[in-house]
């Protein structure tokens, strides 16, 4: 995991920092609420990062960062929702089901 993505670093003037999801990595439930195991990206050096769903959902909680996909070229935000107590990741613009994010390419296997 590259240092970008470490929640704990000092944030500036209060704000959340910006970060694209790239991909994610899904696991064989059928549930869509428990689909996705970890989300990545790339960092602005070009080096590969990537969290577990839990991780990501304590950076957006703590405020940390402020995950978003590109969709259509347009800038879609990805919020913490809630299914019978099941924390989970979705886009804004998604139902209840995380569709976009699910529709993102695997991450790759390699060496974070």
């Amino acid at each position: 995991m590259s240092a970008i993505i470490k929640c704990h670093h000092q944030k500036e003037a209060d704000m959340a920092t910006r970060v694209e999801i790239r991909c994610i990595n899904k696991s064989d439930h059928i549930n869509p609420y428990e689909r996705i195991l970890n989300v990545g990206g790339v960092n602005a050096d070009g080096t590969r990062w990537k969290l577990s769903q839990t991780e990501a959902i304590h950076c957006i909680v703590e405020d940390s960062y402020l995950f978003y996909v590109r969709q259509e070229g347009k800038i879609v935000y990805v919020v913490v929702a809630n299914q019978s107590g099941w924390k989970y990741l979705k886009t804004t613009t998604d139902g209840d089901q995380p569709d976009h994010l699910l529709s993102l390419p695997e991450c790759p296997a390699t060496k974070w």
